[in-house]
């Protein structure tokens, strides 16, 4: 009879990753609950990453009756998160913190953490789902709760990674994870979802920045399409493309942010139909089998924001990532954000927004 393998789980503090533990545990593994810490806020309480997180996860290991521990990881973190977060803000795009956590963090160094303690796989709870082909080759899909799918933030995990994590909560409804919490007695089972960014307090990301990059604050000039300053700002990092709140300048009609030229500290705003682009161009692609599906361009769905829709789309391997053309032109395409390529409900690779085609 062959072993169960052991499994290192990252535990945020939420339902999810506590149900996920808790399940792995019920059916017979070797379970570590393992509570990263990622940024030290001073005692603010927040998120995954303040103390009632941490106590959180503490008392779903003790209650379900696996082991547990606290790991600091925030100096990895730091040095590519973060580091991530400001250089994105530098170049006047809109950085996915999420994505470069999942790719940094919880499947290269939480891995290799697995590694220095012995544990055969990791495990998160994440709702996407994985199997195997008989050739043997891993496969990443949506979740089974398409309203909670979280695949868009695992698109650059290869083979290596997908042979050794779980995702135990990956084919069952949020409501699902919430009645095993329930039955299990876990003291999260009402706990409400986080919709921040994890090292951001308040959601504040303007705040955040100017304390933590302050070399950000820089005034510019708010421009139209032709060019006509419209008024000032005192940083590009404010602003994204889409955005219609909070511009800070009238122009007797709605408005959104168009483009941002941190460069030249311009941001470009203009009415929503100057928004539509036929493409976009990518890089840092990754490709969930290795490379992608046959030669030349294919076919597929792509989403080109978290919460997007599903976009038609004809995507050609380049050299430098990727060369997407929609079908349709789509709005708000912003560039430091991750454009994910889909087959139906599997996910074939993705990566980092670089420039928008008109």
């Amino acid at each position: 009879m062959s072993r169960m393998p052991s499994v290192l789980v990252a535990m945020s503090g939420g339902v999810d990753s506590s149900v996920c533990a808790a399940l792995l545990h019920e059916q017979g593994h070797r379970v570590l609950g393992s509570h990263m810490k990622l940024v030290h806020l001073d005692g603010v309480d927040h998120g995954c990453c303040g103390p009632q997180a941490e106590a959180d996860a503490a008392e779903v290991a003790r209650v379900a009756g696996f082991d547990f521990e606290i790991v600091d990881m925030s100096e990895p973190f730091e040095r590519t998160v973060l580091a991530d977060f400001y250089a994105e803000h530098r170049a006047g795009r809109t950085p996915n913190p999420c994505v470069r956590c999942n790719e940094h963090i919880k499947f290269r160094a939480f891995l290799d953490r697995a590694d220095a303690l012995g544990f055969d796989m990791v495990a998160t709870g994440h709702y996407a789902r994985t199997w195997q082909d008989p050739e043997g080759r891993w496969h990443l899909g949506r979740g089974g709760d398409r309203s909670k799918d979280q695949s868009y933030l695992l698109h650059m995990l290869g083979q290596s990674q997908l042979a050794r994590s779980m995702f135990p909560v990956g084919s069952q409804t949020k409501a699902e994870t919430r009645a095993h919490a329930r039955r299990m007695g876990l003291p999260v089972a009402g706990k409400p979802d986080s919709q921040e960014v994890c090292f951001v307090p308040g959601a504040d990301h303007s705040a955040f920045l100017e304390r933590h990059a302050p070399d950000l604050v820089r005034e510019g000039e708010m421009q139209d399409p032709a060019g006509r300053v419209l008024g000032t700002h005192d940083g590009t990092f404010r602003f994204t493309v889409g955005q219609r709140r909070g511009l800070g300048i009238s122009t007797g009609e709605r408005s959104y942010v168009l483009e941002t030229d941190a460069r030249r500290g311009v941001v470009v705003v203009g009415p929503g139909e100057l928004l539509a682009r036929r493409g976009l161009l990518a890089d840092q692609v990754s490709w969930v089998a290795g490379g992608p599906p046959g030669d030349g361009p294919l076919e597929a769905e792509v989403r080109i924001r978290y919460r997007g829709e599903d976009v038609p789309a004809v995507v050609e391997p380049t050299p430098e990532g990727a060369r997407v053309e929609f079908r349709t032109p789509q709005r708000a395409v912003a560039p430091g954000q991750s454009v994910v390529f889909y087959r139906g409900d599997e996910v074939l690779g993705g990566g980092r927004i670089r420039e928008a085609l008109r």
